[in-house]
């Protein structure tokens, strides 16, 4: 077996790591139950681009019961935890292509690897993997990703479409995966159907806002040991990533300033008790700053020159590029590695700001990622949705799909049923009245 890792003598405890996780995630055991015995994924190669953590681990291990050959390389250079691919390759027989801390020259090397693959199903988290995947089949030879579009334009024609006309469908994890997927089909160069998990409510509700707030606040806890009761802590983008950090800072006792493009959102900001102004002058106030809005310069030179001494500043939003670090760097006369994941960089005017996590994810670079309760759902959306798209590809268009409902009630029938909590069922006369406009008062 081929795979790329960092050390597979970190199994053991990558082993361990999986199992604690599993054992949060019912509603992704009891599916791995039924794919084992039902194998709906049978004689498929199934690619995933995703973050290497144990919670990833519980679904790929659930996609290979249901009969997949399952591929995994990670979705972002910092996210992957070593243990963990270890365990993979060692424990459960599969290929990894992801080592935590890896250059951009081994990231993309690793999505060629997921690539030659030849998926029948693609998994995305950030979209990299399909649009590496059209971009050789468009010719679109992109500077960014040098060793992909080399080995692109080394296949001949015919094999260069084989590649893609192999592949019957895909998933989207997250926001920035489906932008630009969506992107894709409006510009009518999407060549298969994805379905957007992120779409799904068992899936934004409560991965993007519970999972997100939480293990966002762990990664700047973790990476700053700072006090956040009592500072001033500024988030950029008030989407559901945006609504649960927000509400976790608060709930650390920091006195939160929220800024946003969207005029809707702002107000619901401000309804929620925040304060709402634009970065410029948010950037005056800050002591903590986080941008997760799925675009990029969010927070740039303009911004960084004015904050004060000692701001923190960090992403939890896809890539790296919500922050303006050429900007930054440009601005600085020095700069260093003071502690793990947090660099400082000394201003021309004296002071100091703090990156962490090189403007990566915060909550992967120095913590866990989220919980293993709510990636449950979210993961589950993600299997079922490739088992969907095995018994539904030939009558779907080349365009970005919600995961159907009956998947998304499903799963969270499930996650109740798993947490002991009932629910009421409508009576006949409910639904009748329901159904009918001519039932008045």
């Amino acid at each position: 077996m081929d795979y790329d890792i960092k050390d597979i003598g970190l199994a053991d405890k990558g082993r361990l790591r999986i199992e604690w996780a599993g054992m949060s995630m019912p509603v992704l055991t009891s599916i791995r139950e039924r794919f084992s015995k039902e194998k709906p994924l049978q004689g498929l190669r199934l690619s995933a681009c995703l973050h290497v953590t144990t919670e990833t681990a519980a679904l790929a291990n659930t996609l290979k019961a249901g009969g997949a050959e399952v591929l995994l390389c990670a979705s972002n250079p910092l996210s992957t935890q070593d243990d963990v691919a270890a365990s993979l390759v060692a424990d459960y027989g599969i290929p990894v292509f992801s080592i935590k801390g890896e250059d951009h020259a081994t990231y993309y090397s690793h999505i060629l690897s997921a690539l030659r693959h030849k998926p029948h199903i693609t998994m995305d988290d950030g979209a990299d993997l399909v649009s590496s995947l059209h971009f050789i089949a468009l010719k679109k030879w992109n500077e960014l990703e040098t060793l992909v579009s080399e080995w692109g334009k080394e296949l001949p024609e015919e094999e260069r479409e084989e590649l893609l006309s192999g592949v019957i469908g895909g998933t989207e994890e997250t926001t920035t995966g489906v932008i630009r997927l969506r992107s894709m089909e409006r510009d009518a160069v999407l060549r298969f159907p994805i379905i957007s998990v992120n779409d799904a409510d068992t899936k934004h509700l409560f991965d993007n806002r519970y999972g997100t707030g939480q293990s966002t606040v762990d990664g700047i806890i973790r990476a700053t040991n700072r006090l956040l009761a009592g500072s001033i802590f500024v988030v950029s983008g008030y989407g559901w990533c945006g609504r649960g950090l927000a509400n976790r800072a608060k709930g650390h006792g920091a006195n939160v300033i929220v800024c946003e493009v969207d005029p809707l959102r702002a107000l619901e900001a401000v309804m929620d008790g925040y304060q709402v102004m634009p970065i410029a002058e948010a950037a005056l106030l800050g002591d903590f700053f986080c941008t997760l809005t799925g675009d990029r310069d969010v927070i740039r030179a303009e911004h960084f020159i004015n904050m004060k001494d000692g701001a923190i500043v960090s992403n939890s939003g896809h890539f790296d590029v919500e922050l303006d670090l050429p900007g930054l760097s440009e601005l600085s006369t020095g700069r260093r590695i003071i502690r793990e994941y947090v660099e400082e960089f000394t201003l021309k005017n004296g002071r100091r700001i703090y990156v962490l996590g090189e403007g990566r994810l915060i909550n992967l670079a120095a913590a866990e990622g989220h919980p293993s309760s709510v990636m449950d759902m979210s993961f589950a959306n993600q299997a079922l949705s490739a088992e969907y798209m095995v018994g539904h590809y030939s009558s779907m268009k080349n365009k970005v799909y919600p995961v159907p409902m009956d998947i998304d009630q499903k799963i969270a029938r499930l996650k109740l049923a798993s947490m002991g909590v009932k629910i009421d069922t409508l009576t006949p006369e409910q639904k009748e009245y329901l159904s009918s406009w001519e039932v008045g008062t």
